[in-house]
């Protein structure tokens, strides 16, 4: 009998230890955009490291990466994601439309939940040779282009809108022509991959291209990490271009799920910190926090950015007349003007 009971209290105090041990480690899933891998490789373990300062608890964040559109695609079919850290607000939204975040998704942190920012840019070769300088240059016969699949990047997208952009305000809203240029635009590109690393690799390791276009970001730390590519690059900020917003969410009905709530939020809002926005500008993104933006004003080159809600309505709006199947995105790759 005192055999028994021994035996009935190690496997209860074995229980209660094994409930302890596991109650003192959580995993998260964050999946990002094609190009973020280095900043989350930088981020995650910083939040890690406060985490476990602040509530003792161990917290492994793995990470999944691919163009922003796929990685909603890949949640809708059931992959449980956290939170996600998006380059298109377009991305979170198809998400609230599935039920997986809440609708008011935006209003949940500052700045439209934006914890920063960009714009698209362009990478020429050393010593600039097509002279590209602005917009204008990219629908020259001669100029060709690498940069990501719109139906799959956000990165993309936001390219695309910068050019229809540019020519509305060229063309003073002449469709037709605005339609021409974007056309031109399009069927200059040599490349659409995926994803913007893809693009990245396009031109820079491929050799493909005369110019790659992305965020501001990425051709800025191309230019500047002799590490990551071969070569002499040259980065050209157009005088004007549209706003980038990096749209961020928990991903509701996985959180609640598993009960990881609480800390996919802290991991939202630690990207707001002083610390991780001045981390974020040493890759340089654009960022909110005043005293960092005060500290890095000459790192930025001055441009005028233009928010595509403000100029087409709302991202819904954008979506279906430009982005959906046989939208305006499909008939000018197709050939239609």
């Amino acid at each position: 009998m005192l055999k028994k009971l021994l035996l009935a209290t190690t496997l209860a105090t074995t229980l209660v230890t094994s409930g302890a041990v596991f109650a003192q480690s959580q995993t998260i899933l964050n999946a990002s955009y094609d190009i973020a891998r280095e900043l989350f490789g930088e981020v995650n373990p910083r939040f890690v490291a406060h985490w476990k300062d602040k509530t003792g608890q161990d917290l492994t964040i793995d990470q999944s990466f691919a163009g922003s559109s796929r990685q909603a695609q890949n949640i809708i079919q059931g992959m449980k994601v956290d939170t996600v850290t998006f380059n298109q607000v377009t991305d979170v939204n198809i998400l609230a439309e599935r039920g997986l975040v809440a609708a008011n998704w935006a209003e949940r942190l500052p700045n439209n939940a934006s914890p920063y920012y960009s714009t698209i840019a362009f990478l020429v070769r050393k010593g600039n040779p097509k002279n590209i300088q602005s917009w204008d240059d990219l629908a020259r016969d001669d100029v060709s282009l690498i940069f990501p699949n719109p139906k799959t990047s956000g990165n993309a997208r936001y390219t695309y809108l910068a050019a229809w952009l540019h020519a509305q305000e060229k063309f003073a809203g002449d469709e037709a022509k605005v339609r021409e240029f974007v056309a031109k635009v399009l069927h200059n590109v040599e490349n659409f991959p995926t994803g913007g690393r893809a693009a990245t690799v396009a031109f820079a390791q491929n050799q493909q291209g005369d110019v790659l276009l992305s965020f501001e970001a990425e051709v800025l730390n191309i230019a500047t990490n002799p590490e990551f590519i071969a070569g002499d690059y040259e980065v050209v900020v157009p005088p004007v271009s549209v706003l980038a917003e990096f749209p961020v969410s928990v991903v509701d009905r996985v959180v609640d799920e598993k009960g990881t709530r609480e800390v996919a939020n802290a991991f939202l809002e630690f990207l707001y910190t002083q610390e991780i926005q001045e981390l974020l500008t040493s890759f340089n993104l654009r960022v909110h926090h005043p005293e960092v933006v005060a500290a890095t004003a000459d790192q930025f080159p001055e441009i005028r950015l233009i928010n595509p809600v403000d100029a087409f309505g709302s991202w819904e709006e954008i979506t279906s007349t430009h982005f959906a199947n046989g939208g305006v995105l499909d008939q000018l790759l197709a050939g239609g003007r």
